[in-house]
């Protein structure tokens, strides 16, 4: 599946230290601005412990987990709507993307220099919304005009629901709020998803952090949670250096003793890639055999036809009905033999939603 996240702020924020603890493709990370010209991609293995599990039960010849793509883009300067900086590389390496990672300085450091002179998240914020929401009102102000001649014109029910979603869109970019913040109805999400906005992107803000700061955060954290409530997006906290640091450890253990003296469960890393996985409103279902034990990514709402879709076309295309196990079942019950047995496989047709978790096997003639 081909959606990815674009790591986005301003330059020397921690963007590409966290993407090198992200990712094997290792971006340069130096103490001045635009290190990262050219975006880098990373293709992430998203960590799943289900997966762990259904490898213990079934024991099978191979394991293949499910990715996700992380792209580190350039970082972004005031004037970037209007060419300045690497303004128009950014805009457009972003609208390539299907959310946003938004990096955010939230620590003092005199030995690494801010673009502004001084640390304030809730500041660098607003300098990339506005920059993001600048050239959408350029967008939205070209297709303005268009869709108001051809609603006057033809007197189209479809132009004249795209008349409104643009003046909404309109309203709200000119009183400074991004176009996510706009409320649209399910049934126009496609015409609104057609306009390709940049501030109607999903968005994950991730406030990078000192070491002494990882566990509860400080001022700075604070004072950015307050300023997106309206937003309803996710913060997260995580110290990419720690993180970097963390990284370069070879074994499990030595990785492991480092999180518990921290305080922390998992990793800032392990986090950030799965709350990448759900800010693309991705979701899991497996299947389990003797040669592969295996996880595949489908969009949230998918039916069985689309999951089967996700392994092959053909199984899209033939689709006939899909076995369906519960994760849970599988190892409440320990085979497929033995859920079978205890009535707790079931057979779905076309219509069947598909769960976060499902193990299943499809049935198809092409």
């Amino acid at each position: 599946m081909a959606l990815k996240c674009g790591i986005v702020g301003l330059p020397n924020v921690g963007k590409s230290t966290l993407f090198n603890c992200l990712s094997s493709a290792r971006a340069q990370s130096a103490n001045f601005p635009f290190c990262t010209i050219e975006p880098n991609i990373g293709v992430i293995t998203v960590p799943d412990e289900r997966l762990t599990s259904l490898e213990k039960l079934v024991k099978p010849q191979r394991v293949l987990p499910t990715t996700v793509e992380i792209v580190d883009i350039a970082g972004l300067v005031k004037g970037a709507s209007k060419g300045e900086g690497l303004g128009n590389k950014f805009l457009a390496n972003i609208r390539e993307t299907d959310a946003i990672i938004h990096v955010l300085r939230c620590f003092n450091d005199d030995n690494v220099t801010h673009v502004d002179g001084s640390v304030d998240p809730v500041r660098d914020k607003e300098v990339i919304d506005l920059e993001l929401q600048f050239k959408d009102l350029e967008t939205i102000e070209a297709r303005l005009d268009k869709v108001k001649k051809a609603a006057r014109i033809s007197n189209d029910p479809e132009s004249k629901k795209l008349l409104s979603i643009l003046n909404r869109y309109h309203d709200a970019l000119l009183s400074g709020k991004s176009a996510r913040t706009v409320e649209v109805e399910e049934s126009d999400k496609a015409l609104a998803d057609s306009l390709f906005l940049l501030t109607n992107k999903p968005v994950l803000y991730v406030c990078n952090v000192d070491e002494a700061a990882v566990v509860d955060g400080n001022e700075y954290v604070k004072a950015l949670e307050n300023s997106i409530k309206e937003e309803g997006a996710d913060v997260l906290v995580i110290a990419a250096q720690t993180e970097s640091e963390i990284a370069e450890l070879e074994s499990y253990e030595e990785r492991r003793m480092f999180l518990d003296d921290l305080g922390l469960k998992e990793s800032g890393v392990v986090k950030l890639i799965k709350g990448a996985y759900d800010l693309l409103n991705l979701q899991t279902f497996f299947t389990a055999g003797e040669k592969e034990v295996r996880a595949w990514t489908f969009q949230a709402g998918a039916k069985a036809p689309e999951a089967a879709g996700v392994i092959h076309s053909d199984f899209e295309k033939g689709f006939i009905r899909a076995e369906v196990i519960s994760f849970e079942n599988f190892v409440k019950y320990g085979s497929e033999q033995a859920c079978k047995e205890a009535g707790k496989m079931s057979v779905e047709g076309k219509e069947y939603i598909v769960k976060d978790g499902d193990v299943m096997h499809f049935r198809f003639n092409v």
